[in-house]
């Protein structure tokens, strides 16, 4: 039987434990479930398990990175007999490490990431593999204790430039839960006869496609990027794409598309090109699963953009 699990991050002092505690004594999530609290990181507040019947919930800490192994977490369900997880997590240690480290019967569920806005743009411009590490995964990002008056634009770029998906709540000092309405229109025309994509827009274009797979299949996009070749690729295969830039330097990666080329033997490897392309879905051995697919209509060599590498902002 699979363990729900459901993650609450962000940085100290962010408002986690306060909203752990107001689940647990919310009836309506905590009906009697054995739960499981895992606490990686401890702040002023603290948890009131007289307030949410504790007997059926069990805290434990976990104070170092040697305790956060698949054994020790199993270990620690098991010995509960866990039907759930809520996992209170150090913002300061990447999310992918828990998710490594989780047992097999364990399946994430829900994860939600709390900020003060006080501190957070501090946080982006000193710590901004931290926040992306954070947002790349969550459902949905909570900044709470904004005064009144606020301007929330500057909080909503930052989000969406690493996700488009992530639900975003505004808790204002009075209380008030706000959800962001900002309209936020993709810089390229979808509806278009050709979706033309400029230089700085390639790595939003990429993220969108596929993360909304569906909406671009049939759709013809053209663009600048550079093929990638390689004898192991199928037959009249190549990859299409650019170096993105997600957060720092050190995550740059080449984010390359499965392209079908009918003259696939004439594209030069790491040659850039301005290329025009009907994009499937369907199933590729090169992602071992279904993705975008750039049917290939054209192909025009060209000198590289001005810049090298593609950002979300």
């Amino acid at each position: 039987m699979s363990i729900p699990v459901y993650v609450f991050t962000g940085f100290l002092e962010s408002g986690k434990t306060t909203f752990i505690q107001d689940t647990l004594e919310d009836k309506r999530f905590n009906s009697g479930e054995r739960t499981l609290l895992l606490v990686f990181e401890e702040g002023e507040e603290e948890y009131e398990p007289e307030k949410f019947s504790g007997k059926n919930v069990k805290i434990c800490t976990i104070e170092s990175k040697e305790e956060l192994n698949e054994n020790n977490l199993k270990m620690l369900a098991d010995s509960f007999r866990a039907e759930r997880v809520i996992v209170e997590y150090n913002g300061m240690w990447m999310i992918q490490d828990f998710y490594d480290n989780m047992p097999e019967d364990w399946v994430p569920y829900q994860n939600m990431l709390f900020f003060d806005c006080n501190t957070f743009i501090s946080y982006n411009n000193n710590m901004r593999s931290l926040i992306v590490d954070k947002l790349s995964d969550c459902d949905v990002a909570v900044f709470n204790r904004i005064p009144k008056g606020y301007d929330t634009m500057e909080l909503h770029k930052i989000v969406r430039g690493t996700s488009r998906r992530t639900q975003i709540l505004y808790e204002y000092q009075d209380g008030t839960l706000i959800p962001d309405e900002i309209e936020d229109p993709l810089p390229f025309d979808i509806d278009a006869p050709v979706i033309e994509i400029s230089d700085k827009d390639f790595a939003l274009f990429y993220r969108d496609l596929t993360e909304e797979m569906k909406k671009y299949k049939g759709k013809t996009a053209k663009f600048r990027a550079m093929a990638a070749t390689d004898p192991k690729f199928p037959a009249g295969t190549c990859a299409i794409g650019r170096h993105i830039m997600t957060c720092c330097a050190d995550d740059i990666a080449f984010c390359g598309l499965v392209s079908k080329v009918k003259d696939v033997s004439a594209v030069e490897n790491s040659q850039w090109y301005i290329v025009t392309a009907e994009i499937d879905i369907r199933f590729s051995r090169m992602y071992g699963k279904k993705g975008p697919i750039f049917n290939v209509i054209k192909m025009e060599k060209t000198d590289a953009p001005e810049e090298l590498v593609a950002t979300f902002y």
